[in-house]
């Protein structure tokens, strides 16, 4: 038995699950998702939890089982509560703003790199520590949006100027001659 998939994924006050056989829909204060899943898992609501099973012991459907679970409490904590990335700019001159909704980016283009938003997604910047926060309730396009944004300027082993994730560690070369 899956640990991960046998575990139920509780429903919080506020939040609605309609299954029809395989698709599951998920609707709360912060949005709503659809997914449809594979047919050899069974989805039911039993005690205000969703509890997902597998037919037999094979082992696509072992695999299934804990990914199943996984997107399902993915889903249920996206329309909660939310997901955020945060994002941090270091360089000279490299700086984040908001123009409406779409985030303009400044880091050492000739030009300014202004990205927008896709549906369920919004940004927010703080000039002070240099952040940009990805907020959405759908936790696959939080991660893509902020990965494309790191894409814009990744951060360089030398100095460590570009964007970079908040909890992101680099790895520093030293420069000529090894100097620290």
């Amino acid at each position: 038995m899956s640990r991960i998939g046998r575990l139920p994924v509780e429903i919080p006050k506020g939040v609605e699950v309609e299954i029809k056989g395989s698709s599951l829909r998920v609707k709360g204060p912060k949005g709503e998702m659809q997914r449809t899943f594979d047919n050899r898992m069974a989805i039911s609501v039993d005690e205000g939890a969703i509890v997902v099973q597998r037919s037999s012991e094979e082992r696509t459907q072992r695999a299934l089982h804990g990914m199943t679970r996984a997107l399902i409490h993915n889903m249920i904590v996206g329309v909660h509560t939310g997901f955020e990335k945060v994002l941090e700019v270091n360089g000279v001159g490299y700086r984040a703003e908001m123009n409406g909704a779409n985030l303009v980016l400044n880091v050492g283009y000739s030009h300014p790199v202004i990205m927008e938003p896709p549906k369920g997604i919004h940004f927010e910047t703080d000039a002070k520590t240099r952040q940009i926060k990805v907020l959405g309730h759908d936790k696959e396009l939080v991660g893509q949006v902020a990965a494309n944004i790191r894409k814009v300027r990744p951060p360089e082993p030398y100095k460590g100027k570009g964007i970079k994730y908040l909890e992101e560690t680099l790895r520093r070369k030293a420069g000529k001659a090894g100097k620290v």
